[in-house]
C-alpha cells in the first residue's frame, strides 16, 4: 500500500443527495481521507466523514480481541470553513464516541469548539461537545501558518530553518476571503516531498488568483472547488458570481498556473446528477489526460 494516499468520501457541495441517479458519483457532502505513513488525516467533516468513522472503527475493533489491547484512533480532522456541508457528518463520526479515540479537529476561527458546539452540538443533538466520550482537542488556525505532525502525532509550528524529519507531514495554510460570510482555509499537506492541496468553496479571479497560484505551485494533485459550469456560472436568470465557488474552467486554468501534476475535480453542485457529470467528464477528458472527476471511494496514490 501506498506510504501516501487520498480516498474521497464525499465530493458534493451544498447539501447531500441521494438516489440511483447519483450513485455513481455519490451524494454525500465534502471530505477526503488521507492515509499518510499509517496516519489519517480528514479534510472536512461532511456526511462523507461518516462512512471513514465506520472504517476506522472497524479497523480498531478488528487490532484485537480484548478492548484493552486495540490500537487507538488517532485522527486529525481539518475543517475549511463551518457551513454545514463541511460540518454535517462530525456528529455521526463513531471514533469520537470511543473513550480510548485522540481526536484532534482544527480550523478558522477564534472559537471552533463553540461554533460547533452551538450549530451541531446541543441543540440539535443528543450530547453536547462536552460530553463526547474521546479525548478531543480543538485548535484555532490563524490567518495563515505551518505545522509539522510527527510520527508520535506531536504537533508543532514549522520553522523554515528547521529541517523535516522523514516521517514528518507539513501542514501548510492560508485564509481565503473569497468565500461569503468568512472566507475559507486551503490547505496543503506535503510528506517527502509529495503533496496535496485542498481548495474547496474557492471562487477564483478572472485570470487567476496569483497568491493561490503560488500556494498550489507544483503540487502533485490538487483537489479544486468545480461546482458549476461556466453556463450555469453565467447564467443570466440565475447567475452564480460571487456565491464563492469555481466553474470546471477556473480549476483547469489555476492547474496550468500552478503546474499541478493532476487536478481533482470536486464539490459539485447537488443538482449535477451522474448523467451530467458523465457529460461533462466527456468534454474535459477529451483534451486533458491529467484531470480526474472525483467520486465516492476513488483511492489515489500520491
Amino acid at each position: 500500500m501506498s506510504e501516501f494516499s487520498v480516498k474521497f468520501r464525499g465530493v458534493r457541495g451544498s447539501f447531500p443527495t441521494a438516489g440511483r441517479d447519483f450513485a455513481k458519483y455519490g451524494g454525500n457532502t465534502s471530505c477526503v481521507e488521507l492515509n499518510i505513513g499509517e496516519r489519517t488525516i480528514i479534510l472536512d467533516a461532511g456526511t462523507g466523514i461518516i462512512k471513514s468513522g465506520d472504517d476506522l472503527t472497524e479497523k480498531y475493533i478488528c487490532s484485537a480481541q480484548k478492548p484493552e489491547k486495540r490500537i487507538p484512533i488517532q485522527t486529525l480532522i481539518l475543517i475549511s470553513h463551518i457551513h454545514q456541508d463541511h460540518i454535517l457528518g462530525l456528529t455521526f463520526f463513531k471514533p469520537l464516541h470511543i473513550s480510548s479515540s485522540n481526536i484532534k479537529i482544527m480550523g478558522a476561527g477564534k472559537e471552533l469548539g463553540n461554533d460547533l458546539n452551538d450549530l451541531i452540538f446541543g441543540k440539535t443533538f443528543p450530547l453536547d461537545l462536552g460530553d463526547i466520550a474521546c479525548t478531543l482537542q480543538i485548535g484555532n488556525l490563524g490567518e495563515f501558518g505551518e505545522f509539522s505532525i510527527n510520527k508520535k502525532w506531536e504537533i508543532e509550528p514549522y520553522q523554515h530553518d528547521k529541517k523535516l524529519k522523514k516521517d514528518d507531514i507539513l501542514i501548510s495554510y492560508y485564509k481565503s476571503y473569497v468565500h461569503p460570510q468568512q472566507g475559507v482555509m486551503i490547505y496543503k499537506i506535503t510528506y517527502q516531498n509529495k503533496s496535496v492541496v485542498y481548495a474547496t468553496d474557492k471562487e477564483c479571479y478572472l485570470g487567476g488568483d496569483k497568491k493561490f497560484v503560488e500556494f498550489c505551485k507544483n503540487c502533485d494533485l490538487l483537489i479544486h472547488d468545480s461546482q458549476y459550469t461556466t453556463e450555469d456560472y453565467l447564467n443570466p436568470i440565475s447567475p452564480k458570481q460571487g456565491f464563492g465557488h469555481s466553474t470546471f474552467d477556473m480549476a483547469i486554468e489555476i492547474m496550468k498556473q500552478s503546474n499541478a501534476k493532476k487536478l481533482a475535480f470536486f464539490h459539485y453542485d447537488p443538482s449535477y446528477n451522474d448523467d451530467k457529470l458523465d457529460k461533462i467528464s466527456e468534454y474535459y477528458n477529451a483534451d486533458y489526460k491529467n484531470i480526474i472527476f472525483s467520486h465516492e471511494n476513488l483511492e489515489i496514490e500520491i
